[in-house]
């Protein structure tokens, strides 16, 4: 069993709480991702699992085993930091192989199991190497490798791809994801790129000030957001301070225009979100449920979408459209954007 639970985890520097309370369960061969800004609490949280930060409160349980007092050695789990941290001298083979090495094991077991995981993590062509003839990203597989060979019960990765570029960044999400998949291991990984979470977790966890805002699947934070700064964290939003005047429509405070929403309004939800790419810059004929008339203030191209900003009075709409439909809108113009009903999300601005 490799079930990490964590119950109550609390840690203060000064006046300072790093870690509020934090319950959080991770089943075996889950990939969860600890995600949010610097100071968050995340990697503090990831070092309580690992055992080199101690709680001042809580439990830390592994595999049903209380390790909250365990040192980090003794725990058996597997780490990947940003820095690669290869011995220079050592080959390839011979990195990977060191923690069996240090373990005693068998040296026909030894080249089974590097064999194996350099078959994994597709180096075994270059086996031979020092880590100085190596790309960044290799030599992050290596690490990766290293940490898997010695079949540890959870892994935990500490930003480990960010020291990369973009282009070799998003080639390693797509190995990690393929090594999870393959051998079916628990991983906790540390990242504040919200695209990067996205991408690699069966769960995401976003933390803020050392607390949980919401705990769920990629979709589920993205589409179902808790509150504002959750839609805010996740993806792109215009959020639009609003009042409730009625069950199925909400009374922005930058104009006083009334807007019709599918959800029924109640509580203290007060801020509207709409995605950029769920409004549509309107064509002559064209119309929806919800307009608004401005000015573009700002063009971005982006490939596939243009990028505008679109301001009326003192509320600016961030507009996602195909290039297509808005390559000859120009700065200074007037525009009318839309939304329907259902393609806008009423939340509280924060839990």
């Amino acid at each position: 069993m490799s079930t990490v639970a964590l119950s109550g985890i609390a840690k203060s520097y000064a006046n300072f709480a790093a870690l509020n309370g934090v319950d959080l369960t991770i089943p075996e061969g889950e990939f969860l991702t600890l995600l949010g800004a610097s100071g968050s609490g995340k990697t503090t949280l990831l070092n309580v699992v690992a055992g080199m930060i101690s709680p001042d409160r809580g439990i830390v349980s592994i595999g049903g085993r209380d390790v909250t007092h365990v040192p980090p050695r003794q725990r058996g789990l597997g780490m990947v930091f940003q820095s690669y941290a290869l011995v220079p001298h050592m080959s390839v083979f011979d990195n990977i192989a060191f923690p069996l090495r240090i373990r005693r094991t068998a040296s026909a077991e030894i080249k089974r199991r590097v064999e194996k995981i350099l078959d994994i993590v597709q180096l075994g062509h270059i086996a031979h190497r020092k880590p100085r003839e190596l790309s960044g990203g290799q030599q992050q597989r290596v690490a990766i490798a290293r940490c898997l060979v010695y079949q540890p019960p959870v892994i935990l990765m500490d930003e480990p791809l960010g020291a990369l570029d973009k282009k070799l960044r998003e080639q390693l999400q797509q190995e990690i994801r393929r090594i999870h998949k393959e051998m079916g291991i628990t991983i906790l990984y540390v990242t504040h790129d919200q695209e990067e979470a996205l991408y690699l977790s069966d769960r995401i966890c976003l933390m803020n000030a050392g607390q949980i805002e919401q705990l769920g699947t990629p979709q589920e934070l993205y589409f179902k957001p808790a509150n504002a700064f959750v839609a805010d964290f996740i993806g792109e939003s215009n959020l639009l301070a609003c009042d409730i005047v009625a069950p199925d429509r909400v009374r922005l405070d930058a104009s006083g225009q009334d807007i019709r929403i599918a959800q029924y309004a109640s509580g203290a939800a007060n801020r509207l979100m709409i995605r950029p790419d769920k409004i549509a810059v309107l064509a002559d004929g064209e119309s929806r449920a919800n307009e608004v008339s401005g000015q573009i203030e700002e063009i971005a191209f982006v490939g596939e979408t243009m990028r505008l900003t679109v301001r009326s009075g003192s509320q600016a709409f961030t507009v996602k459209a195909p290039t297509s439909h808005s390559a000859d809108r120009k700065l200074g113009s007037t525009a009318r954007i839309g939304w329907e009903p259902q393609d806008a999300l009423l939340l509280e601005a924060k839990s």
